[in-house]
């Protein structure tokens, strides 16, 4: 039988166009040239400006050369030049790839060459490292040099010496401003590169394309409440996950982005107080910052702002301090692959209504897809099989759908593993509640295995959390002849807060089986990455030296 709908229906210009974040800026700039669109220190850039530049700098790279399939790495901070970049570099199909600014050396130059940059644009204050890695890589890009006009004269950091051999602004100002400027020619086309971690081993490059970026951008939009006008303020790095797809996503509602260098209790207060800030994102460093920050440092502000987390589920004591101090926490979930979170913990008006254990247990989730991921579930990874739905059942957490990347760069193996059997897989470890929602129960080489008994390091975390005096904790395996191995608890206090270890593990036996109290509690300060998640691998490398 003929299907009438397939013919004379074929996709042309007039109904079809790739989906990309690009034309969101356009947009923007074209319905509200005039509205604020980025604030950065005394600098002020209108929708208009901020449109134009970004057109200059496509336009410039053009002239160098610069095309499809081209990498154009940065090393920037949270700047106008890192917002400019991530619609500039895919006006003229290159690829943006964002280095995390706390890397070493060796690190970058390995990033420089498996990304085979040919563009790299270095703010000054890291042109030491970015010198010691271009000498240590293969790949000689064209260097540009980013002179932060908003850079404060009290920096906590000074500026290293020029090592490119052109200037950022002046490269801007060569471009054309009526430049026409190229839509991808696919949306499935990368936008944009970004590295994992790389705790065990070289860092896997993953690839995002122009769909997934836009389709965050509405997510973001809808996921976060952001209404008409907006105001963003860049506490999360923009090279973590492209900075979530925000430096896309505000470009929906022509909302203001307040830049940040450098995440301090005082600049961040000043700024909500100052420019009516309505959202935030971070990690729970960011909202000890703010809840342990000085009386001095604080500022009222008549405004609830929206605070983004995607760690741990924040304990409950950090969650009353936030509304205290006029922030309401999202918890949001998800990876580097998939384009930063991609499941919010979806709250429910009745659950404000049951008991403090009750809440409790439901803000641990992590909760459910986003609006724009396909699939998301909990399964068993060698059946593929979905566990039950009984909250209890562990299982490998899966996703699937268009905002999982395109794959990783060069390394087809570890990309049909990561997509074995049509899904995603996470590595995390959770179980499935009869409501659908998933938690986290610990990653898959976290699990401690000890006597034969699987002890979650979350589980135990969790409890140490509920300490008055732990300020940050992770928990980690350490080998014992009698168990196999046995948990291990690293605790960083509070300021000015004491507890011995007898303390702790008296606490941790009142909440825990005893199987899963620590053997040893060890009071240091906690590694972190840039982005303040807990470095475990680093925690496990001090466990096999104790």
């Amino acid at each position: 039988m003929t299907n009438i709908y397939e013919i004379g229906l074929e996709r042309n210009p007039a109904n079809y166009q790739p989906l990309t974040p690009l034309t969101l800026l356009e947009r923007a700039a074209k319905t509200y040239p005039d509205h604020p669109a980025i604030i950065h220190g005394d600098l002020r850039l209108t929708y208009r400006q901020f449109w134009v530049r970004s057109i200059r700098l496509a336009s410039a790279l053009a002239a160098k050369g610069i095309g499809k399939g081209d990498t154009v790495t940065v090393l920037l901070s949270n700047t106008p030049a890192m917002l400019e970049a991530h619609f500039g570099v895919p006006m003229v199909k290159a690829v943006l790839h964002s280095l995390n600014t706390r890397l070493d050396a060796s690190i970058i130059a390995f990033q420089l060459d498996h990304a085979e940059s040919t563009v790299l644009i270095v703010d000054r204050e890291f042109s030491a490292v970015a010198r010691e890695a271009l000498a240590l890589a293969s790949v000689k890009p064209l260097v540009i040099d980013y002179d932060d006009p908003a850079y404060p004269a009290d920096a906590p950091y000074p500026k290293g010496e020029r090592i490119g051999s052109l200037d950022y602004e002046e490269l801007v100002q060569s471009g054309d401003p009526d430049f026409d400027w190229s839509m991808p020619d696919d949306e499935w086309d990368a936008i944009s590169l970004n590295y994992t971690s790389g705790t065990t081993g070289n860092p896997k490059g993953v690839v995002y394309h122009h769909r997934g970026a836009a389709l965050m951008a509405y997510a973001n939009t809808i996921h976060a409440g952001m209404g008409k006008h907006s105001v963003y303020l860049w506490t999360l790095p923009m090279f973590h996950c492209n900075g979530w797809c925000f430096p896309w996503t505000l470009a929906v509602q022509a909302g203001t982005h307040v830049c940040l260098r450098w995440v301090r209790a005082k600049a961040m207060y000043d700024a909500v107080a100052d420019h009516g800030v309505t959202h935030l994102c971070g990690a729970p460093i960011v909202m000890s910052m703010l809840i342990n920050a000085p009386d001095a440092e604080k500022r009222e502000f008549p405004q609830t702002v929206t605070f983004n987390t995607a760690a741990a589920p924040p304990p409950e004591a950090v969650l009353s301090g936030m509304a205290d101090a006029g922030f309401a926490v999202t918890h949001l979930y998800g990876l580097t692959e998939t384009y930063g979170p991609a499941v919010v913990n979806e709250w429910h008006l009745e659950w404000d209504h049951l008991d403090r254990a009750g809440r409790a247990a439901r803000k641990a989730r992590q909760g459910v897809r986003y609006a724009s991921l396909e699939g998301l579930t909990v399964m068993d990874p060698e059946t593929m099989s979905q566990t039950p739905a009984d909250g209890e059942t562990l299982g490998e957490v899966m996703f699937r759908g268009n905002i999982v990347m395109k794959g990783y760069l060069k390394n087809s193996n570890a990309t049909d593993e990561a997509f074995a059997g049509g899904w995603f897989h996470s590595g995390d470890l959770g179980v499935l509640h009869p409501d659908g929602y998933i938690q986290l129960k610990d990653r898959s080489k976290d699990i401690i295995i000890s006597g034969g008994e699987n002890i979650s390091s979350i589980e135990v975390e969790d409890a140490l959390y509920k300490h008055p005096a732990v300020a940050s904790c992770g928990v980690v395996a350490r080998a014992d002849e009698k168990w196999g191995e046995v948990p291990v608890a690293y605790v960083e206090l509070k300021p000015g807060r004491t507890a011995s270890e007898a303390e702790i593990l008296d606490h941790c036996r009142s909440l825990l089986a005893r199987f899963k109290v620590p053997k040893a509690v060890i009071f240091t300060e906690i590694p972190k990455t840039s982005t303040g998640k807990i470095q475990k691998f680093k925690l496990r490398e001090m466990a096999r030296g104790s």
